[in-house]
């Protein structure tokens, strides 16, 4: 093993280590941090050894960094994990920091000497365990709208007649249909892809796993789906030119709660976008999954929550936790526009989470 290695597996192990022994001015056992953890002492142990550390899952640095976030975690001599959504704003702010520190001191000790960069091994891992990873290697068809007539108009090169007709320039969300088609393809390296308009889907392409982008004004797949799937959510579309109506909508009993984008001087400034997964209505062994926004913006927000490398992890990871025993699920989540750049959505922050169904049960 390298020496340079050895030596960041030792910081971390030191620095997991004084995590244990100065939190929040009280020193924990090992035992204590092992049953807050859910694991044995002898790991914890494995963990802290200076000499020939383990590496703990990139799933207990997170445990880490949530118990460690907050002094509440030990409140009354008593050590538990503090649930992610009862962590306040400077909490979660805390244990984003000691999360990232953590993870570029477990990336050094695995081996990348450039700090948050990881070995491919350990890359390719990440990407094709996550929720846009198809493990049956079944063929996936990622389904556009088609621009209205409208809008291509004006436009080159959307006349099959003309010699440099390109039919991609007749599609929506194309900065997305990029973003995503290409993560696709890497978590998905054995499977079929397809690329279809909503106006063009044949029988076969329905019975894939299919990958909706954009919402009910334009893609009419989106449309027909939200209308009878198993959800709680519907959308509002925007009418013409008139936006103040666009909006989410989302059904408690006889009540109705609406999440409108935010719009200043008419300009983006938040959109307000949905995550929907569950077995195609079509073909009960594929999947159906949803990414929409009430403008494209809040699409491309919503698909950059698991293609981003800075956040896809993270995300994916709060859903594997949230809906482990769930086929079904939604998120609603809001998608920030700052400068007129779109802010990829930390779902580990309740704030973005505007709703969530299944909702939690106590």
């Amino acid at each position: 093993m390298a020496a340079s290695t050895q030596n960041a597996k030792a910081r971390l192990a030191v620095r997991l280590k004084s995590l244990r022994t100065e939190a929040d001015g009280t020193a924990l056992t090992q035992s204590q941090l092992a049953k807050a953890l859910g694991v044995s002492p002898p790991l914890i142990s494995s963990w802290e050894s200076p000499g020939k550390p383990d590496l703990p899952p990139v799933g207990r640095i997170s445990s880490y960094a949530r118990l460690f976030c907050t002094g509440r975690s030990f409140a009354g001599g008593r050590v538990r994990l503090i649930g992610e959504d009862d962590l306040d704003h400077d909490e979660q702010a805390r244990r984003r920091e000691l999360e990232e520190e953590l993870l570029m001191l477990r990336d050094a000790a695995n081996g990348s000497a450039t700090g948050p960069f990881r070995p491919a091994e350990e890359e390719l891992r990440r990407l094709h365990s996550g929720p846009l990873c198809f493990a049956d290697n079944r063929p996936i068809t990622i389904v556009c709208a088609r621009l209205p007539p409208e809008f291509r108009r004006n436009m080159p090169y959307v006349d099959p007649a003309e010699p440099d007709y390109t039919e991609s320039y007749t599609y929506a969300d194309l900065d997305t249909l990029l973003e995503l088609h290409g993560h696709i393809r890497a978590a998905n390296p054995l499977s079929v892809i397809h690329i279809r308009a909503d106006d063009a889907l044949s029988a076969d392409d329905l019975t894939t796993h299919l990958v909706l982008l954009g919402g009910v004004d334009w893609n009419l797949l989106t449309r027909d789906l939200l209308g009878r799937l198993d959800v709680p959510v519907s959308q509002r579309d925007r009418l013409g030119d008139d936006e103040t109506g666009a909006a989410f909508q989302v059904r408690h009993g006889d009540d109705v709660q609406i999440f409108a984008p935010t719009l200043v001087d008419g300009r983006l400034v938040e959109d307000v976008a949905h995550f929907y997964r569950a077995p195609n209505p079509y073909n009960r062994l594929r999947t159906v999954t949803i990414f929409n926004g009430m403008f494209g913006r809040g699409t491309y927000g919503a698909v950059r929550s698991l293609t981003d490398e800075r956040f896809r992890d993270r995300n994916g990871g709060y859903l594997a936790a949230r809906f482990a025993s769930r086929d079904t699920f939604s998120i609603l989540t809001s998608v920030q526009i700052v400068r007129g750049e779109v802010l990829t959505p930390d779902w580990t922050v309740p704030e973005t989470r505007l709703h969530e169904w299944p909702e939690p049960t106590e």
